[in-house]
C-alpha cells in the first residue's frame, strides 16, 4: 500500500490512522505536543511533531526546522490528509486575519516539491450560513462566520492547484462515545434556535467516509458530509440529556429559529456510502 501522512493526529486524525494501518497502509502522523508522539510510535505511526506557521520567518521547533521536518514527514506519501483546526473565534475583530489561509499557503510549496498526488482536506459545514436553509452538493457557500470563511478560501486555495488532486470533505458536528455536545448544553438556559435542525456526523462515519474516498481513488471532488438524521435542536438535546441523566437545557422559543439542513447526497450517491451511524 502507499504511504499516508496525516497532519493532525486528533480526535479525528488519531482513529483515522488506526483504521488506516489495519487497511495495511503506511502512516506518518503529526502532533504538535510531544508527551503525544510516544502515542503516536506505539499505536505503529511514524511521528513527527509539526506546528504550521503562518509565516516562514518563525520557522524552527525545538531545535528544528519546520522546513526539515516537513520534507521529511512527506516524503515518500502519495497521500496527505489535512486534518488540523483553524482555531479560529468566529465573530473576532482582533483576531489576526487569515492566519489559518496563511498557515496552508506555507504547506502549499512543500506540498508541491513532495511525492504527494492526492490531498485530502478536512473541511466543516461551517462554510454554509446558517441562513442558507437545505444545502445540497450543488449549493454554493455563504459563510457567515470568520472559520467559515477562512475554510473555504483554503478549500479553493488548494483546489485550485493543479500539482496535486485535491478532494475536501465538509463534516458537520463531530460527535462519538467521547464526545457528545448535549453535554455542553446541559442545564443552560435561554438557547437560541430550538426548532433549527441538527447536522451531526458520528467518528466512526467520519473514518468510512474517507477510508472509502482513498480506496475508491475518489478525487478532485468535494462533499458534505453529515447523517440523515435531523431532528430539532430542541428535540434532539433534550432527549440525550435526558438519557445522560443530565439537566435538561431550556430553549427560547420567543424568537424565530434560524439554521440549515446539510443534505449528504453525494455522499451516498457518489460514494455509495452506507453509514454505520444513522441515528445520533
Amino acid at each position: 500500500m502507499k504511504k499516508i501522512s496525516i497532519l493532525g493526529c486528533g480526535w479525528l486524525g488519531l482513529p483515522l490512522a488506526k483504521a488506516l494501518l489495519q487497511n495495511e497502509y503506511p502512516i506518518n502522523g503529526s502532533t504538535t505536543t510531544p508527551e503525544k508522539l510516544s502515542t503516536l510510535k506505539n499505536a505503529g505511526i511514524q511521528p513527527f511533531l509539526i506546528a504550521v506557521p503562518a509565516d516562514l520567518q518563525e520557522d524552527t521547533l525545538d531545535g528544528t526546522t519546520f522546513s526539515t521536518t516537513m520534507h521529511h514527514f512527506l516524503a515518500g506519501s502519495q497521500t496527505l490528509i489535512i486534518d488540523i483546526p483553524p482555531q479560529l473565534r468566529s465573530h473576532s475583530d482582533t483576531f489576526p486575519k487569515k492566519t489559518f489561509v496563511k498557515k496552508i499557503a506555507t504547506l502549499i510549496p512543500f506540498i508541491e516539491q513532495s511525492t504527494i498526488e492526492n490531498v485530502l482536506f478536512v473541511s466543516s459545514t461551517s462554510i454554509f450560513g446558517e441562513s442558507q436553509k437545505t444545502v445540497t452538493a450543488s449549493t454554493k457557500p455563504e459563510p457567515d462566520t470568520e472559520s467559515g470563511k477562512q475554510l473555504l478560501e483554503v478549500e479553493q486555495l488548494l483546489q485550485q492547484n493543479k500539482n496535486f488532486k485535491t478532494t475536501s470533505i465538509r463534516f458537520g458536528g463531530l460527535i462519538g462515545e467521547d464526545r457528545q455536545p448535549a453535554k455542553f448544553l446541559a442545564g443552560k438556559e435561554n438557547l437560541a434556535n430550538p426548532e433549527a435542525a441538527v447536522n451531526l456526523i458520528h467518528q466512526e462515519d467520519c473514518i468510512g467516509i474517507i477510508l472509502k474516498i482513498i480506496q475508491t481513488n475518489c478525487w478532485n471532488e468535494t462533499f458534505n458530509a453529515v447523517s440523515s438524521f435531523h431532528p430539532s435542536r430542541s428535540d434532539y438535546y433534550t432527549q440525550k440529556a435526558a438519557e445522560l441523566n443530565l439537566a435538561l437545557p431550556k430553549f427560547d422559543h420567543s424568537k424565530p429559529s434560524i439554521g440549515k439542513i446539510i443534505e449528504n447526497d453525494k455522499v451516498v450517491q457518489l460514494l455509495k456510502y452506507t453509514f454505520a451511524q444513522p441515528n445520533l
